[in-house]
């Protein structure tokens, strides 16, 4: 767990961000900062609900566009499967899908940024971020 899994950071990181502070927006911030499974909108809405009853699907959808808007979150499309989502992270990273299963899991290591960025630099660019997808079945 890290530092954003108190309501009052949660409340702080959206004012900096500047956005209205509301006990719906806490709770979904809260719900997704404890997530490890990368969530989509109705994984956040059932598990926000059950602390918050408030809490409508419509609600869930608005505030993952006003949290990924501001830079808080990511939204991770993966072919025909809903969005998923994730803290935005600290440093960039890259995913591996399990094409049978759908899990989603992250790679940690530089290895493939490494690699991206050589190539880039090769081409005349620098990269300023980037995310990886990789699909794959478990042989």
């Amino acid at each position: 767990m890290n530092a954003l899994n108190d309501d009052l950071d949660y409340k702080q990181i959206l004012r900096d961000a500047g956005l209205r502070v509301t006990p719906q927006r806490a709770s979904i911030l809260t719900v997704l900062s404890e997530a490890d499974d990368h969530p989509n909108v109705e994984d956040l809405y059932e598990k926000t609900r059950a602390l918050d009853d408030t809490v409508s699907v419509a609600t869930v959808y608005r505030t993952m566009s006003v949290l990924e808007n501001a830079g808080l979150v990511r939204k991770l499309m993966l072919d025909d499967a809903p969005a998923r989502y994730e803290m935005m992270p600290h440093t960039d990273h890259d995913h591996l899908v399990d094409v049978e299963s759908g899990e989603l899991i992250e790679i940690p290591g530089t290895e493939i940024a490494d690699l991206m960025g050589r190539v880039a630099a090769e081409l005349g660019y620098e990269i300023i971020s980037h995310h990886t997808v990789i699909r794959a079945r478990k042989t």
